[in-house]
């Protein structure tokens, strides 16, 4: 059998060898729309020296990388968190090897590794989405709820060949565009059209298209918050644009000023930038403000006299934790100011990440574009396009998010009280690690109004400002370094958001269990007293 396998082998080879001498191409190398590497080309190649494998050069090293991947920054998971993870793997291994029986982390906005439970309406009609031969047996009745097995019998409905395996059109699943899109015009009070929405991993992935679709080379610039969430600052610099920084103001609960927009636009201008878009992220991140609506009125101005595409980072949505204040969609702002789809041109972005709801590993997500032409979103649906299409189980919770339990509906009082609950435990997580951040010398913390995040200011003494110089790192980072090793809490260095310069702050969730929070307020405080005592000027 090997004898016949060989031959058989040698007379294929001899007849490509055959075809390829006497047969013409169809096209000419000149001819090709590819261009192609010749075996002259390769053998002119320095990397087809002779050189032996012993010495030759890695093929990839970081001076042979897009320059870009390395200009790009992450810090909610960057040293500090990685630190914090090589501290646990030694806890793991040895339980008292440090001062601290765990890590807290305190860095990135994600509730259900904290102990937050996720909707139980949401995983049921999850569960019988992803194994729908259970809806059919008699004892399902018994564990789910008659609205989840009928949503999850709609939704089914609607997915090819009733499978979550199965791709779905690149813009989402049209019936669940139907449902967020009435999910929006219930929240608005203005209609959305299901094509304009495009369901997504997360919202992460359609920031990233529309930096791709809007930045053309380094002479783009887009318009963000400082301190902003570094996926901003992140997607810009891969897509090979400029963040053009527009400053919050601290004094004024991080206000959006116009005359900031204004004036760092104008700056722009004058170095040859052209600014294509604008993005306010609303309630803030990492700030924790909500925009009153007048100031949004303001905003929506700015965008249609200056020409500019507003980017409305939307996922905090639901996190609003004061009564004097409200979340309004920039949609909704723009819409109730007589600008329709000719005036402004609006990218709305949500996720099931945040909210109540947490679902961060789930990727749900999707962007409302309004404002463009045809051409351009045939342009858009074209990228969505080359990533096929979202995964089907982000796409089912990002409808859910949008089309809830209703009053009347079995599971309509269980779904309030574990939406309330977790909203309600949030607001007072925030109030006390608010007022325990004020507790603490030369630390000024504004309230927290919504999102999941504090960010206090804190004046170091010139001696820990040197000390952090002599260690190479930004002060607050080398505080934030101590930190972690002295207690176990993770916070993240403001200097990873951007923040005015000579100021330094740190980034904390407020996600931590509720039964955690004196353990974090006790730890932080103590090291902060004996961190200060140390470096007194």
């Amino acid at each position: 059998m090997r004898r016949f396998v060989i031959g058989r082998v040698r007379n294929l080879l001899e007849t490509s060898r055959q075809n390829h001498q006497f047969k013409r191409p169809l096209l000419s190398s000149s001819q090709s729309p590819y261009r192609f590497l010749s075996s002259t080309t390769l053998a002119d190649s320095p990397s087809s020296s002779s050189s032996s494998p012993s010495t030759m050069a890695p093929p990839v090293t970081v001076d042979t990388i897009n320059p870009k991947v390395l200009e790009c920054e992450y810090a909610v998971r960057g040293e500090i968190v990685t630190l914090a993870q090589n501290l646990q793997q030694e806890i793991q291994k040895k339980p008292d090897a440090h001062p601290f029986e765990e890590i807290l982390y305190c860095n990135i906005g994600n509730p259900q590794s904290l102990g937050q439970q996720p909707i139980t309406f949401f995983r049921e009609v999850l569960a019988l989405c992803d194994h729908p031969s259970i809806l059919d047996k008699s004892e399902t009745q018994g564990l789910f709820s008659a609205d989840s097995i009928e949503r999850a019998w709609q939704i089914l409905d609607q997915i090819p060949g009733r499978a979550t395996g199965a791709y779905s059109h690149s813009q989402g699943i049209k019936g669940l565009r139907d449902a967020i899109a009435a999910g929006i015009e219930a929240r608005d009070g203005f209609p959305a059209d299901p094509n304009d929405i495009f369901l997504t991993d997360g919202a992460s992935p359609a920031v990233h298209m529309m930096m791709q679709l809007l930045i053309r080379s380094e002479k783009d610039g887009i318009l963000c918050p400082i301190p902003q969430y570094p996926l901003y600052s992140a997607s810009i610099a891969l897509h090979g644009g400029t963040l053009v920084p527009y400053y919050l103001d601290e004094a004024t609960g991080w206000g959006l000023e116009v005359s900031e927009l204004k004036k760092q636009l104008e700056t722009a201008k004058s170095k040859g930038i052209t600014v294509r878009a604008l993005v306010v992220i609303n309630p803030g991140n990492p700030t924790g403000q909500v925009l009153a609506e007048e100031n949004q009125r303001g905003i929506v101005e700015f965008c249609k006299q200056e020409g500019l595409v507003l980017l409305a980072d939307e996922v905090y949505q639901e996190n609003v934790y004061v009564p004097e204040k409200k979340f309004h969609s920039f949609k909704k702002v723009s819409r109730s100011m007589g600008y329709g789809e000719k005036d402004i041109s609006l990218v709305s972005f949500q996720s099931v990440s945040k909210g109540y709801y947490g679902e961060c590993g789930k990727r749900g997500g999707y962007m409302e574009v309004t404002g463009f032409g045809a051409d351009v979103r045939e342009q858009i649906y074209k990228v969505a396009s080359v990533n096929l299409c979202s995964n089907i189980s982000g796409q089912i919770l990002a409808s859910l998010v949008m089309s809830p339990p209703k009053v009347g509906d079995e599971s309509y009082e269980s779904y309030s009280a574990e939406r309330d609950g977790i909203l309600s435990s949030l607001a007072r997580r925030a109030k006390t690690l608010e007022d325990a951040f004020n507790k603490l010398e030369g630390v000024t913390c504004n309230k927290a109004e919504g999102a999941m995040y504090l960010f206090p200011r804190i004046c170091l003494p010139e001696k820990a400002i040197k000390a952090a110089e002599a260690a190479k790192t930004a002060p607050d980072a080398f505080y934030c370094r101590r930190l972690l090793t002295a207690t176990g809490i993770v916070f993240v260095p403001g200097s990873g958001f951007g923040q005015v310069p000579g100021t330094w702050h740190f980034r904390c969730t407020i996600l931590p269990q509720e039964d955690k929070i004196p353990a974090i307020v006790t730890r932080l405080t103590e090291f902060h007293q004996s961190f200060m005592d140390e470096y007194r000027d």
